[in-house]
């Protein structure tokens, strides 16, 4: 997939913008098998909520254990983060010296936006690289709600 999505682009950026098209496909089926198998009649309605779900449940069926962290901005209303400290997504890719700041977790980050748009949390997804001591490879999804839902997180309180 990645050796596919790299001959139809220019660049990095239009790589990782094409990972996350991807991913954002996986997503949306994702979401409905997920929804299928957990036969939970409740749907979501608060941010918390979805997050949870995507840091457990999620990340579970994707890569059989829940995400290492989930955490919210200390410096933005509407921003969380979540982290995963051994990403097996990036395991078994090696980038060429060429592509260094190419992040493949941007395929995650559009499966986990799609989850959100699918939930009705829209959002914009992205994926950082952020190593700390033992974990060179630590990824951390970032997720920017819209205001919108922070409008009606509000109304729910």
């Amino acid at each position: 997939m990645l050796q596919y999505a790299q001959k139809r682009v220019n660049g990095i950026q239009d790589l990782e913008r094409k990972l996350n098209e991807f991913g954002y496909r996986v997503g949306s089926r994702i979401l409905e098998l997920l929804t299928w198998r957990e036969k939970v009649a409740k749907r979501e309605i608060k941010v918390l909520g979805i997050l949870y779900f995507i840091h457990s449940t999620v990340w579970k069926a994707l890569f059989g254990k829940q995400a290492d962290s989930l955490e919210k901005s200390t410096e933005n209303e509407d921003e969380y983060m979540i982290s995963d400290n051994e990403p097996v997504l990036t395991r078994y890719i090696s980038v060429p010296k060429e592509l260094s700041q190419l992040n493949c977790n941007a395929f995650v980050a559009g499966i986990v936006e799609a989850v959100l748009d699918g939930c009705q949390f829209p959002a914009r997804v992205t994926a950082h690289t952020v190593p700390i001591d033992g974990f060179p490879q630590r990824t951390t999804i970032l997720i920017k709600l819209d205001p919108e839902v922070l409008e009606r997180e509000e109304l729910l309180k």
